[in-house]
């Protein structure tokens, strides 16, 4: 049900808030805090103390509002006393490729405080009910905003000025109360379902990762002879198959940064690729692009079509581990490095070992001083791979193409159940937190 009486805000001053109620109001963020905007500590994620105070960082925030338990970090009682969060605090993300992202922090949560890369904003809970903010910030015209400001400015940076500006919707404080009740019901049912298609994901996901590694590391005749190969996380391997470090089967290159001060570097027609191009099996292109001259007068090596590229610094590294082929020339960054392969070494079944062994390789990647994670080069090399024969390589790589098409068309199935699921999440709470519905009447069931 839609509201009868509307007022176009944007005739006041133009924003994406648009057409509210006529009852309702906005306030710009500031006015909406019991206290200023305050930036986080800026203090390296080096104690992993759970008797002391949490320390969250943006990395430590899930999709779904909760906090990753293996990523926990803390600081010292006395570090963390002025950044100390309380019940219902907000905190924004200022920078970097989460920039926008919010997460609220609950008591039940324990002592926590924050970083500082992220905005802590304290709600004036007698101008805006906490959870009716936080539902705000999910909203597809935040993100319009937020989006729009960022192509504005070519930074990835939404400082706390920026915040303090940002224009919030404001329907009265039962309303507001009733709006957060009926999205906590209604979110709370598209979660369910998008965790049920995770969790097959999930599933598809183990058996896609088992059909890989059973090939790697078994071949595909069952009846041939096996041997122990005295690496306990590879077990027994084919008897005529070798096994060799990786340092011996290909050479590596790493990457870099030409200068951002230097405009001509930038916005060419070479690929330069970094860990956020990392999510497809096959690289024809990047999100940023470098020049000629960027190639021509830096140290930054262009990488050939079938290398395979792994990252090798980043946090993605607590977790997985991103392969991928070259499908044209490009260049990467250094927190990258390409692969080529030696004569023994098929490219595709190099890929498909980096693939399989991707939670090995995630358990050898170390903490940096900075709390980030990453693979040394020297490891990399002495890492040990089970070598068969190149043609019986070419068909392990031929068999999986078959195996794997099946898994993955049923994976990219529930992905678009869970996008589909998640747009009209996002929708819900824009209509709801916007006035596009009007759900004061509606009677919310009681948790059991």
């Amino acid at each position: 049900m839609a509201y009868q009486a509307y007022a176009d805000y944007s005739e006041i001053e133009p924003d994406w808030l648009g057409v509210l109620p006529r009852h309702w109001s906005f306030r710009r963020l500031r006015f909406a805090a019991s206290e200023p905007l305050m930036y986080g500590a800026n203090e390296a994620a080096v104690l992993d103390d759970r008797g002391l105070p949490r320390y969250i960082r943006i990395t430590d925030v899930k999709d779904d509002g909760t906090l990753y338990d293996d990523t926990f970090r803390s600081l010292e009682e006395d570090v963390a006393a002025p950044y100390l969060l309380q019940d219902g605090d907000i905190l924004l993300a200022r920078s970097g490729a989460t920039v926008g992202k919010s997460f609220q922090y609950l008591s039940s949560w324990g002592k926590a405080a924050y970083a500082g890369y992220l905005i802590r904003f304290r709600p004036d809970q007698c101008v805006i009910f906490p959870r009716f903010a936080n539902y705000y910030f999910q909203t597809a015209c935040y993100w319009a905003c937020i989006n729009s400001t960022l192509i504005q400015s070519t930074i990835e940076n939404f400082s706390a000025e920026k915040y303090k500006e940002l224009k919030l919707p404001l329907p009265g404080e039962s309303e507001q109360q009733q709006i957060a009740a009926f999205l906590d019901w209604k979110t709370g049912q598209i979660d369910a379902l998008i965790a049920r298609k995770r969790e097959l994901l999930e599933k598809l996901k183990e058996k896609r990762l088992a059909v890989i590694t059973q090939a790697v590391t078994k071949g595909l005749n069952p009846a041939t002879p096996l041997r122990d190969s005295g690496i306990p996380w590879l077990g027994q391997v084919p008897q005529h198959w070798e096994i060799v470090p990786l340092g011996f089967l290909m050479t590596m290159s790493g990457g870099m940064t030409p200068s951002m001060a230097n405009s001509e570097y930038w916005d060419g027609d070479i690929p330069w690729v970094t860990p956020k191009d990392m999510k497809q099996p096959r690289i024809s292109d990047s999100i940023d692009h470098i020049t000629e001259a960027a190639l021509r007068e830096t140290a930054i090596p262009l990488i050939a079509v079938n290398a395979v590229l792994i990252v090798v610094r980043g946090m993605i590294l607590a977790h997985s581990f991103p392969t991928a082929i070259t499908e044209r020339a490009v260049t990467i960054n250094q927190d990258m490095k390409a692969l080529r392969c030696g004569e023994q070494l098929n490219v595709e079944y190099l890929f498909w070992c980096l693939t399989g062994f991707a939670k090995v390789f995630s358990g050898l990647a170390q903490e940096s001083a900075h709390g980030t994670r990453k693979m040394e080069t020297e490891t990399l090399k002495k890492f040990l791979i089970p070598v068969p024969p190149l043609l019986e390589q070419t068909a392990i790589v031929g068999h999986l193409i078959i195996q794997l098409q099946k898994l993955d068309r049923l994976m990219e199935l529930a992905e678009v159940v869970i996008n589909r699921l998640t747009e009209y999440r996002t929708a819900l709470i824009t209509a709801a937190t916007t006035g596009k519905i009007d759900v004061r009447g509606v009677k919310i069931p009681k948790a059991p």
